[in-house]
């Protein structure tokens, strides 16, 4: 084997290990691109090593995507994709895992009619909302991890010949997943051991809330009651281990729903839709968004925000550290999956049912009366940097700093 070629493999193992987790016997959906069609059946092999009993590929192709938006009738963006959502219900009712196997342009979209992006936004998340419900849950196993294409690579690498460029990020890639490590399988479990102890210490902690201040940023964000702090390892309703995201650098919980105020400035492009939002602060007054702008993408962002009720409102608060491998590596991604884990985010939109006490068998009303915003989007963005300090404030109003300088304090 090449050095490529080896790292190839550990890369698919990890998929498999650490991402999913496969059980023996259990199905497993992969839901990828063609670029991605090396690593996939590596990952599809490994997967029937580790004992599945069924891997289907659920391909797609960002040329046949982007042909849609462009040539297909507009009525057909109104048309609910109800066959797929049912299709994936009965895949995790049956206790499916599901794999995500991601490598779009962040500029896919560029250009869109903005009617044609938010009607078929807004239908496939209808659709989709019950699969959503039990995966914000935690029913089930799910992990993304990313493939470099030639047009995301040019993206992150513009400076590099193009016959250089997916080398580059694919080295960039498996430096952010520990593949480049001599066991990555070791690696991560004691780099999920580490960000365990940091959730650990801030639900000992319980703080009512958090103030965030930094360059455009003041901020402060209230907790429900009963929040907890998660990081990394899940476990999906029959205590079965699994790891949503590769990379992740990043210890979460929700927020109130209503208990955001202030004004917060994004450190980072988020690539949302197809679309490039750069440069954007967000004010908000008892947890809604009240303004916004952006010096890029404010349609794309405004488009997002009127997506529902729930839309003006954050789902999730991430801590992740400044020092982050990722961070460290200078790169910007334009890819929410790597950039997130450079930095502190948040997330407009649905939170994790998982991250509050009990709330995993809440109904959705029950999440809602007890703090947890519900939506049909869930969209993570990047509000940390080397200047930002973050105190965690005791129901008697005692401060500790949690973050100092971008990196933890505790």
């Amino acid at each position: 084997m090449t050095d490529f070629e080896q790292k190839l493999q550990k890369y698919a193992e990890l998929a498999v290990k650490i991402g999913v987790q496969i059980q023996k016997g259990q199905n497993l959906i992969i839901n990828a691109t063609l670029d991605s069609a090396e690593l996939v059946r590596l990952i599809v092999k490994e997967a029937y090593n580790e004992g599945a009993r069924l891997v289907k590929v659920n391909w797609s192709d960002d040329t046949v995507t982007r042909l849609r938006y462009d040539m297909a009738a507009d009525e057909s963006f109104l048309d609910e994709p109800k066959w797929y959502a049912g299709e994936m219900l009965e895949y995790v009712e049956n206790n499916a895992a599901i794999l995500h196997v991601i490598s779009s342009d962040p500029d896919l979209l560029n250009g869109v009619k903005a009617e044609r992006l938010t009607n078929y936004q807004k239908t496939y998340y209808k659709a989709m909302n019950q699969y959503r419900q039990l995966q914000m849950a935690n029913y089930f196993t799910w992990s993304i991890v990313a493939v470099p294409s030639q047009a995301w690579a040019a993206k992150v690498f513009p400076h590099l010949p193009a016959d250089q460029q997916v080398d580059a990020l694919w080295e960039a890639i498996f430096r952010t997943v520990r593949v480049d490590q001599a066991d990555p399988v070791a690696a991560w479990k004691e780099h999920i051991a580490n960000l365990s102890h940091k959730a650990d210490y801030l639900n000992k902690k319980k703080f009512k809330k958090l103030h965030y201040t930094a360059p455009g940023t003041d901020l402060t964000i209230e907790l429900p009651v009963d929040h907890l702090w998660v990081a990394a390892e899940s476990n999906n309703d029959k205590g079965v281990a699994f790891l949503a995201n590769m990379p992740t650098e990043e210890v979460f919980t929700a927020p109130l729903k209503t208990g955001v105020n202030g004004t917060v400035t994004s450190t980072k492009p988020l690539s949302y839709s197809g679309n490039i939002i750069d440069r954007f602060s967000l004010t908000f007054e008892n947890g809604k968004i009240v303004d916004f702008k952006a010096e890029q993408g404010e349609d794309t962002l405004k488009q997002l925000l009127e997506m529902d009720e729930g839309s003006r409102y954050l789902g999730e608060v991430a801590l992740v550290p400044h020092d982050s491998p990722i961070s460290q590596s200078g790169l910007l991604f334009y890819n929410t999956l790597f950039d997130e884990n450079a930095s502190n985010h948040l997330a407009i939109g649905a939170g994790y049912a998982f991250t509050l006490e009990g709330g995993s068998s809440m109904s959705p009303e029950q999440l809602q009366k007890a703090g947890i915003n519900d939506s049909l989007v869930h969209v993570d963005f990047m509000i940390g940097s080397a200047e930002m300090d973050i105190y965690g404030i005791s129901a008697d109003g005692k401060q500790e700093q949690i973050f100092s300088k971008g990196n933890w304090a505790i």
